[in-house]
């Protein structure tokens, strides 16, 4: 085994899972995942990325393909067998048992002695902030609060890997944004590896090392969070991650496009002369200027204040371009448009379905 090999913790060799015979939920899936890594599983509804986890975890088998831990392949093994813990977003605590009893639930179950129990239970209630807690019914916690529980009691194990199922998906957009940094804060301070699923790309590019872009049982793209957001694969990608305006184009040859009758100056190679083409550029990307400055010429279509950011749709003739400025436009003003070259991603045109 290589010293790279080594270092992976986790490794999914052609993992599929068909359900019923025939709805295959994942297809031929191949990842690796590193200790102490955050990887994040990101997709829609139905995309396979809550099977993989349970595939991880062992409560599904895999119907072709091996799951590896350590060079070990456990595929077959059972939960209490695997060396991991999952938080899922129903935290499951039990009401009967206050909080302390609900962290300590595991380490009892593995007849831990009490001192332990007493000091690991204490490690973890200060972790998660959430010390004097102990005596609550968690019935009596908030939403954030039940989350923390939660966490701790699966921390208290000390597995090797967190499996975290959308575990911040019934908090409000404020409790969520905090629970990300904490999280984040958490898997640093343990050093364990952390494997996330969510639909959140902000959450995603938020808390992670590696990010898995999955659609329909299939891998689209997996990379770190400014390769998977600057240098998305395919329209799939470039869409989900983050708002994104797609449009077709000719790879003139390197280095040199053309899109909306126009040539431009990027910084991709090796996709060949004249071939089709679609050029991916970010809304925030695009910069206004005055309307004979500009590299496109368009017209204001339409205006909403986002907060930090105006979002306008400016009509070029043949595109519709999505800009996000801090300057406003009227609807109906002029203006120009300018994009760096270092802002025009390219990718290979998708065959028509």
């Amino acid at each position: 085994m290589s010293v790279v090999e080594q270092q992976h913790l986790i490794d999914l060799v052609d993992l599929t899972k068909v359900y019923d015979g025939e709805t295959e939920a994942l297809s031929r899936m191949n990842l690796y995942i590193r200790k102490k890594e955050f990887v994040t599983l990101l997709g829609p509804s139905g995309c396979g990325k809550t099977t993989t986890l349970r595939l991880i975890a062992g409560f599904e088998f895999p119907t072709a393909g091996q799951v590896y831990f350590e060079g070990k392949e456990i595929s077959s093994l059972p939960p209490y067998r695997r060396h991991v813990n999952t938080v899922f977003q129903k935290y499951a605590l039990f009401p009967h048992m206050n909080v302390f009893e609900n962290i300590a639930f595991g380490l009892r179950l593995k007849k831990v002695d009490e001192s332990t129990i007493n000091a690991r239970v204490a490690e973890m209630l200060e972790m998660v902030n959430l010390r004097g807690f102990g005596r609550r019914k968690v019935d009596t916690l908030s939403g954030g609060q039940q989350q923390r529980v939660a966490i701790a009691r699966a921390l208290a194990n000390r597995p090797e890997v967190l499996l975290l199922d959308e575990p911040l998906g019934a908090l409000d957009l404020k409790l969520r944004k905090e629970m990300q940094i904490e999280l984040k804060a958490m898997q640093q301070q343990l050093g364990i590896t952390f494997v996330y699923v969510t639909h959140d790309q902000e959450e995603a590019l938020t808390m992670s090392d590696t990010i898995v872009v999955m659609k329909e049982g299939l891998v689209q793209q997996i990379g770190s969070p400014i390769c998977i957001y600057n240098e998305p694969k395919n329209a799939f990608v470039a869409d989900f991650i983050g708002e994104s305006n797609i449009l077709p184009g000719t790879m003139l040859h390197d280095e040199l496009v053309s899109f909306e009758g126009h040539d431009f100056i990027c910084v991709d190679r090796g996709f060949g002369e004249n071939q089709p083409v679609d050029v991916v550029i970010r809304p925030e990307d695009v910069q206004l200027c005055a309307p004979n400055d500009g590299m496109l010429r368009g017209t204001v279509a339409s205006i909403v204040f986002k907060g930090v950011h105006y979002e306008m749709m400016i009509q070029t003739g043949g595109f519709a371009f999505m800009v996000h400025s801090t300057l406003a436009k009227a609807p109906g003003e002029e203006v120009g448009l300018r994009i760096v070259p270092f802002d025009i991603h390219i990718m290979k045109r998708e065959a028509a379905l």
